[in-house]
């Protein structure tokens, strides 16, 4: 039997998250402890728990953080509701949003201005859906999923659009546009493409790997829209078996059972260092052969926000 790892690339941080993460990094250096920052500032235990440790302190809701503090906003987004809440409490706010969410909320605005009705597809619950629904909130109606293309009704006489969050199945997403499209011809398409680049990048390289894998591993937190995704397109495009792991410690012997090939990818908010610790246990179990599949190079880079950019200039940092 040959054992091997399919060593997906891209994989890991995409540009929003590193941007995020280095936010909060260069914000604690900068003020000192602690440092607030609005729910978790991307969707990773082991970063959470690592800024945690650095003097971070993580909130649900903006009333938690103390008069007069600073607080990150997550790069997931809040709407202008949460934006008033923290101008209400005097706090000096870092808008660690991701540029490609903050162009969702722009299309929204746009929408909204015109009196369009926004069908927005995505998760029940999720922070960046949240945040985008916040700023057009009589405009907006959430579709989750495909049941929901299926179910959502509209007001035939007023014109309608779509969006998306951001982290969603390239294909699911078109099968929900095919859904509404069909039921509302009069549709309208955003201006541009609203799944983000990384999220399409990190599917489309498990897609080359998946139908040669007997186990696709996926390193990456149950909260991380994108990484349960990752899971969900390996098994539909022909992985045998598929999991969704934290840490290298979660795998289990009984999924090695007769299996030769393994896929390993990680979600856009897993560290590298993760995917490392992964492939050191599965060389213990014999899987030392590793063969890179890439399937596009990544360059972008984003700018920190340019509130915390000014303060370290003044600095001298």
């Amino acid at each position: 039997m040959t054992k091997r790892v399919l060593l997906a690339a891209p994989r890991g941080y995409c540009a929003g998250v590193d941007r995020a993460v280095v936010t909060v990094e260069k914000a604690l250096d900068l003020y000192g402890a602690p440092v607030y920052v609005r729910k978790q500032i991307v969707h990773n235990v082991h970063v959470v728990s690592s800024l945690e440790k650095k003097g971070a302190i993580f909130v649900d809701e903006t009333h938690q953080v103390p008069e007069g503090s600073i607080v990150i906003f997550s790069a997931h987004g809040v709407s202008p509701a949460v934006h008033q809440q923290a101008a209400a409490r005097n706090l000096k706010t870092i808008d660690a949003t991701c540029p490609l969410v903050t162009k969702v909320h722009q299309e929204a605005r746009r929408f909204a201005a015109d009196d369009l009705q926004i069908l927005l597809i995505g998760h029940e619950g999720h922070e960046e859906v949240e945040g985008t629904a916040g700023e057009a909130p009589d405009h907006v109606q959430l579709v989750d999923g495909l049941d929901g293309a299926r179910n959502v009704e509209i007001d035939p006489n007023r014109p309608v659009a779509w969006l998306s969050q951001t982290t969603l199945s390239v294909d699911e997403t078109l099968e929900a546009v095919g859904i509404l499209k069909n039921r509302f011809p009069q549709l309208q398409d955003p201006p541009s493409d609203d799944i983000c680049y990384a999220t399409q990048n990190r599917q489309v390289a498990i897609k080359q790997i998946a139908p040669q894998a007997d186990l696709v591993l996926v390193v990456g937190s149950k909260n991380s829209s994108n990484s349960v995704r990752l899971v969900e397109v390996a098994l539909e495009y022909g992985a045998k078996a598929g999991y969704l792991i934290d840490y290298a410690s979660e795998v289990k012997d009984e999924w090695f059972e007769g299996v030769e090939t393994i896929g390993v990818s990680s979600g856009a908010s897993v560290p590298e260092l993760l995917v490392k610790d992964l492939l050191e246990e599965l060389a213990r179990r014999g899987y030392g052969d590793v063969e890179t599949v890439t399937a596009m190079e990544e360059h972008l880079l984003f700018a920190i926000p340019p509130e915390l950019r000014k303060d370290l200039r003044a600095a001298g940092k």
